[in-house]
């Protein structure tokens, strides 16, 4: 049995060299994404379109893999629509909202919406606002559906869309869980539903 003993050393031994491998190439990657971040961040605080979107395209290029690339892309957009770029802007939300994963990829999604909206371009922007959605979420793409709908001039069931929202806030905050298990939060999500209140008095519905 020597040589299958030796056979199954060698194999256990290429397994661990290449998990190490894999191991150090991640971590290779992820300091790197932060080095392009920070100088990405840098960039868009000093208003610099050019090196807002050198960092941010070779962030999404070479880093795709890492939790920068879809950070960084949600910073470039803010920067570019700030700049009035709504082009440039889409085109890095439609990546982290293809790309970005949680809490970042349905942030994504929701400003990919209000973008879309603003186009008028009320199908996609509701294909946005579809499927599965983070908890914390739910209740800004309720609201996002209603903003929709009134775009369309569908004014009875954005009132119902708005109604579901307050709801589900209403139910976040009974339960203390996700967005509403901080205080701070709880008022927040207070503003919050008086704000969509005003957008269900102007439609002529009813608290």
């Amino acid at each position: 049995y020597g040589n299958l003993l030796i056979n199954v050393l060698t194999v256990a031994a290429v397994l661990l060299l290449a998990w190490q491998g894999w191991g150090w190439y991640q971590r290779n990657q992820a300091g790197q994404a932060s080095m392009l971040y920070h100088v990405l961040q840098k960039a868009v605080q000093e208003k610099d379109m050019q090196r807002i979107k050198a960092a941010s395209g070779e962030l999404l290029e070479k880093f795709g893999g890492t939790n920068y690339a879809p950070l960084g892309a949600l910073s470039a957009s803010k920067a570019m629509i700030d700049a009035g770029d709504a082009k440039s802007a889409k085109a890095q939300l439609q990546w982290a909202a293809s790309n970005g994963k949680d809490e970042v990829r349905d942030l994504a999604r929701l400003r990919l919406a209000t973008l879309l909206i603003d186009e008028k371009a009320y199908d996609e922007a509701l294909r946005q606002l579809e499927g599965s959605v983070t908890a914390a979420f739910e209740p800004r793409f309720i609201d996002s559906r209603g903003d929709v709908l009134y775009a369309q001039g569908k004014k009875d069931e954005a009132v119902k869309a708005y109604q579901a929202a307050q709801a589900k806030l209403a139910e976040a905050d009974k339960s203390g869980k996700g967005i509403n298990s901080q205080n701070w939060q709880m008022q927040s999500n207070a503003v919050y539903r008086e704000i969509i209140q005003q957008k269900i008095d102007a439609l002529g519905g009813t608290k």
